[in-house]
């Protein structure tokens, strides 16, 4: 049974940094292709960035050049370096293997929240 543990979230004021990380088991993005997807309340949950597994990224508009995805292949993880935050990144951020329609392909974690605040 896969899994995915999100960390590292936390609150941040505007124009700050955070990483995120995804622990992995079953060795799962070496397999899928992996991404981060984030949920504001009221909203839908969004894929923000995708890493495949050939190591080549695709972000949405509106974080590109702001946040970076990437795997470490010693600890298994797919973490989400987030620079220059704003207010409307304040989400809880997910990750999840990804299919070829950017959809979740495993069972969703408890996710990580990250709040952007003065």
């Amino acid at each position: 049974q896969v899994h995915v543990v999100e960390s590292g979230g936390g609150l941040v004021q505007p124009g700050g940094s955070l990483t995120l990380s995804c622990k992995t088991s079953g060795n799962i993005f070496r397999r899928h292709d992996m991404g981060w997807f984030r949920q504001a309340p009221g909203q839908q949950r969004d894929l923000v960035a995708i890493i495949n597994v050939d190591g080549t990224t695709t972000y949405k508009e509106s974080v590109r050049g702001r946040f970076i995805i990437s795997k470490d292949y010693s600890q298994d993880t797919v973490n989400l370096q987030m620079t220059n935050l704003r207010s409307e990144d304040t989400a809880v951020y997910y990750c999840n293997a990804v299919g070829s329609w950017g959809q979740a392909l495993e069972t969703w974690g408890q996710g990580t929240q990250v709040t952007v605040s003065s």
